[in-house]
């Protein structure tokens, strides 16, 4: 399957935040942080309590995102439903 027209999104990113600045801002806490690859901004998953990167898709229209987690490498889009992960000649849709 071919990757996703969302897939390279012509913006270099620095590394991400070792935080939720969000969750920062308001005092909150995380579960795993995700990086938007629109316009870098580090955020939360879905499984913390605020889902701050879900909300910035919701809310800036960004699709990709990736997980900002030390060992793990993986993309995805929200507007197509879709994980990418390493493969043999770089990212691949991961089959279900």
């Amino acid at each position: 399957m071919p990757l996703c027209e969302h897939f390279e999104t012509g913006v270099a990113v620095d590394d991400p935040e070792t935080v939720c600045l969000a969750c920062v801002a308001i005092g909150s806490t995380w579960h795993h942080l995700r990086q938007c690859l629109n316009c870098g901004q580090t955020l939360c998953c879905d499984n913390s309590p605020n889902r701050h990167a879900t909300g910035h898709y919701l809310s800036d229209g960004h699709p990709m995102i990736r997980s900002a987690q030390p060992g793990e490498d993986w993309r995805w889009c929200y507007r197509d439903d879709l994980l990418f992960i390493p493969g043999a000649e770089g990212y691949e849709v991961a089959e279900e």
